[in-house]
């Protein structure tokens, strides 16, 4: 059984899954889910050092892409399409690759994650020196994932090797390998349990920091929101109203003469200036809110 991935190994603490009553079937499936915040919790000196080296590349216009299989690439999928509507991204700035295409979204493509050679095409067909390439598998032996790894480093991409089991093959392949030990899982095998879990909320924290780091962000607000429906156009006078600060007719003045624009307006209503001026002075301050204010 030593070769066995530790997310394949049974749970001592869940052998009689089948035989719980409801509530206690619920709570037991619900606690198991915390070890997926402390292997996150653990790695987060590894997980800040990745947030440097992909803020870096993104800065200097380098792409971020998600490369998984199964759940793992779902996820990848699901934390890009939240890029542009939150920290309004262009759309391929933060980009998505799941073993199967596009259709193994939705529902499982037979042996896609054991296609190495698909995942470094995948690799050669979008990425570039400079970009930054994050695999994640959570036994850390998906050859769609490892062979993708390996072609991105080759081009000239930094990598990160996420897997949530120790010593994989695609922890050795990328520059930076974290391992999410959740260990096995409650019904066993079942990765889209602990190991997602983990992996979701190492996304979110990876992509938010980066975004944070890119100046996307005033104090924990998210001042470049696209309002784009009635919530978020809610949302986005709130902000003006709150960080000029303005009465609510103000504030919709100061956003429709700044298109919308969150960070915009409130340079407007800040520094007294135009649209354009406060476009300019964003720009010039690498579209950072707090250094265009000071």
């Amino acid at each position: 059984m030593n070769d066995v991935p530790h997310t394949e190994l049974r749970n001592p603490r869940t052998h009689a899954l089948d035989r719980l009553a409801t509530p206690e079937l619920v709570e037991l499936l619900a606690r198991e889910q915390s070890e997926a915040v402390s292997a996150v919790l653990s790695v987060s000196s590894e997980l800040a050092v990745a947030v440097d080296e992909i803020s870096m590349r993104l800065r200097s216009g380098g792409v971020l892409h998600y490369v998984g299989a199964g759940s793992s690439g779902r996820l990848g999928f699901l934390d890009a399409s939240e890029m542009p509507p939150t920290f309004g991204t262009e759309p391929a700035l933060v980009c998505g690759h799941i073993a199967g295409g596009r259709d193994a979204l939705t529902r499982a493509i037979e042996g896609a994650e054991d296609d190495g050679d698909a995942g470094g095409r995948e690799m050669r067909d979008h990425v570039k020196p400079g970009d930054a390439v994050v695999g994640l598998s959570a036994s850390g032996g998906a050859a769609f994932v490892v062979r993708a790894i390996e072609t991105a480093r080759e081009i000239g991409a930094w990598t990160l090797g996420v897997a949530n089991n120790p010593g994989s093959p695609l922890a050795g392949a990328a520059d930076l390998a974290i391992v999410l030990q959740t260990g096995p899982e409650p019904l066993t095998g079942s990765t889209r349990l602990k190991a997602g879990t983990a992996q979701k909320i190492l996304l979110n924290t990876l992509s938010t920091a980066t975004m944070v780091r890119l100046g996307k962000v005033h104090d924990n607000l998210m001042v470049d929101v696209v309002a784009t429906n009635n919530k978020l156009r809610k949302r986005a006078l709130r902000l003006v109203m709150q960080l000029v600060p303005a009465d609510a007719e103000k504030a919709a003045t100061l956003l429709q003469s700044a298109g919308g624009r969150v960070k915009t307006a409130v340079v407007m209503g800040r520094r007294d200036v135009s649209a354009q001026e406060a476009r300019a002075l964003l720009e010039s301050h690498g579209g950072s809110l707090r250094r265009a204010l000071e």
